[in-house]
């Protein structure tokens, strides 16, 4: 952390991986496989491994469907950035 670039890099990606680990974290709190996510909520088991895995991008609308399927709300907030 302390490339500068690198640190550039990692901020820009940090909201990606936020949206990653949280979908990660609320599936295997409840213990739920991908493949049972897949049968609560008509997505895909394979495109719910691409969003784990970062190679795919979900909408708000998918985001919605992911947390139904798990007996959860979606919800977004803006926060201040921190200042350095």
């Amino acid at each position: 952390m302390e490339n500068p670039e690198f640190v550039k890099e990692y901020e820009a990606i940090q909201p990606e991986m936020d949206v990653i680990r949280a979908i990660l974290d609320a599936r295997t709190s409840q213990n739920i496989t991908q493949k049972e996510l897949a049968e609560r909520t008509g997505i895909n088991q394979a495109d719910i491994s691409k969003l784990e895995n970062g190679t795919r991008n979900p909408s708000i609308n998918l985001l919605k469907r992911l947390a139904e399927g798990m007996g959860m709300v979606l919800k977004i907030e803006f926060v201040p950035k921190k200042n350095a």
